[in-house]
């Protein structure tokens, strides 16, 4: 299979493809995961996660709508912002330096796991990873994510495609927060967004958080197979 990214580092971990993409372009992130995709629908690959960290871009979900951008498109990228629209769920999120990108390219079929379940690990991870730094983490019912203290500071959106998933979560550690006062983040009108910088007045590096992230993502998915409990719909 010829690879649409550039040099990263490549690992494993409990069956799981971990792959560090550094910093890079979303378009070219995106046409990495839909190349996975692809391969892992053929299984031509594992099941594999891509962490990465973005340039400046806003990217609208499916369910977004033009009211949610509170400027034009040229002023965004005037900015020097990206803007996309793409096929995951949900409505419009930004992502840039210091934010968390993660994105696991899955068979949902061979885990057995059901799309709602899938999500609720995905939040799981972040809660888990939060609370390793003394930050308590939770849902909020019928917004797929994560919050502290009634404030966003993880974001999940999935696109599935004959159950191999694309896209899936960003959680803000030390990002410039100003970025998201040019959006209704996710949809939701009185949403404030927050960090782990902003919680905490500093946050982990990234390396560290990447490395910790794909333990804990990987256990979880592990440990599903594991335990096969029954599925937790939203």
């Amino acid at each position: 299979m010829k690879s649409a990214s550039l040099s990263s580092k490549a690992s494993s971990q409990r069956g799981i493809a971990v792959r560090d993409l550094g910093v890079m372009n979303y378009g070219e992130a995106l046409a990495l995961q839909r190349e996975l995709r692809d391969a892992r629908l053929a299984s031509d690959v594992p099941d594999t996660l891509l962490l990465v960290e973005h340039p400046p871009v806003y990217t609208l979900g499916r369910r977004s709508e033009p009211s949610e951008l509170l400027v034009d498109h040229e002023a965004l990228k005037a900015s020097g912002a990206q803007v996309y629209e793409i096929e995951r769920g949900g409505k419009i999120t930004f992502h840039g330096p210091g934010q968390l990108v993660g994105y696991p390219i899955l068979d949902l079929r061979a885990l057995a796991l059901s799309v709602p379940r899938y999500v609720h690990l995905l939040e799981q991870t972040l809660i888990n990873y939060l609370e390793t730094l003394s930050l308590t983490a939770e849902r909020r019912r019928g917004f797929p994510g994560v919050w502290v203290k009634g404030r966003k500071i993880g974001a999940v959106g999935v696109h599935v495609k004959q159950w191999v998933t694309m896209h899936g979560f960003a959680l803000n550690l030390s990002t410039d927060l100003k970025a998201f006062e040019a959006i209704v983040a996710c949809g939701i009108s009185d949403a404030v967004v927050t960090s782990v910088t902003s919680e905490l007045g500093d946050a982990p590096s990234m390396a560290h958080a990447k490395r910790d992230i794909a333990r804990l993502f990987s256990g979880l998915i592990a440990d599903e197979g594991t335990s096969k409990r029954p599925l937790v719909e939203r």
